[in-house]
């Protein structure tokens, strides 16, 4: 158990600067795909210590694929496969991705972690995939669904711009089922105006699942 939540942070950690890079290059004009060049700090983030996956949660389906909608932004994303939080390539491939080793939407206490790009590489699924995400409010609705298409339907109840470290935003909540949706969130801009990929914060908001 030790093992899990110390991946799990350092999955968060690495994750956090996989996002952070990749918008680097974006503003920088590389590519980041076909083996475009990477930042040094994304080439040597550390990977996690435990390389079995979460394995599907009980009394869920066998395929731990999820979907995303947020209809106030229009958000549909089909397929959001369980990766680790380092695996930038993984976060290139698909517009979101669920956290290993975090929460699912069929389990009684949970936090479903999903992470996603503001802005990402251009002609991928990674685009401007959680694009928006600064507008939601409390009472907005989130909806999960499974890969037998059963819906879980979240109500936003929480907005925060956190710092990268702060991890603590992984742990579930005693006896509640919530799903967590992460961005990044510029800080500063650069003086000509332009956005200042390599100071980000991160951009968390947090829904509770409501009975149907």
């Amino acid at each position: 158990m030790r093992l899990r939540k110390f991946a799990l942070i350092l999955s968060a950690l690495t994750l956090t600067i996989a996002l952070t890079a990749c918008n680097s290059l974006v503003q920088s004009g590389g590519d980041g795909v076909d083996g475009g060049e990477q930042p040094e700090e994304t080439q040597q983030a550390p990977t996690q210590g435990n390389e079995e996956g979460a394995g599907a949660a009980a009394g869920g389906p066998e395929d731990e694929t999820l979907a995303l909608s947020v209809p106030s932004l229009d958000i549909n994303i089909d397929e959001i496969p369980t990766e680790r939080g380092d695996d930038t390539q993984a976060l290139t491939d698909n517009a979101a991705v669920h956290l290993l080793y975090t929460g699912f939407p069929w389990e009684e206490e949970a936090n479903v972690y999903l992470a996603g790009h503001v802005e990402g590489y251009e002609g991928t699924p990674s685009y401007q995939a959680f694009a928006g995400l600064e507008q939601l409010e409390n009472g907005d609705e989130i909806v999960v669904t499974d890969a037998e298409g059963t819906e879980y339907n979240y109500e936003v109840f929480e907005k925060v711009q956190v710092d990268p470290t702060a991890v603590e935003y992984l742990d579930p909540i005693e006896g509640r089922n919530i799903v967590t949706l992460q961005t990044c969130e510029l800080v500063n801009v650069n003086p000509d105006g332009t956005p200042n990929y390599s100071d980000t914060d991160r951009l968390v908001v947090r829904g509770e699942l409501v009975e149907s």
